[in-house]
């Protein structure tokens, strides 16, 4: 995947988020991930808008936890149809409803 996300692919910038993330065929280093993942959501890949947004709901790869953020980004994500954002936009509804 390397080659094709220096070269500006999403989904491959995206599918080497993953590899980092989750140590597949890489040292495991979200940071580094996480840099993956931006480049594909920058490029508007509903997939990696969501896993930023998971970044920072979780703080994850040395990210301060910020829902505002998460739910920015799940929003970019699910207005292109990616069904797990919708769900985390949901909850997010349900929560601001109950308090």
């Amino acid at each position: 995947y390397r080659k094709a996300a220096e070269q500006g692919n999403a989904d491959a910038q995206c599918s080497l988020g993953v590899c980092f993330n989750f140590g597949r065929g890489v040292a495991t280093d979200e940071k580094e991930g996480l840099q993956w993942f931006r480049k594909a959501a920058e490029q508007g890949l509903a997939q990696g808008q969501f896993n930023v947004g998971v970044f920072y709901y979780f703080g994850k790869g040395g990210l301060v936890k910020d829902k505002e953020r998460a739910k920015q980004w799940f929003r970019k994500a699910a207005e292109q149809g990616h069904e797990d954002a919708q769900l985390y936009l949901d909850t997010f509804l349900c929560i601001s409803r109950n308090h």
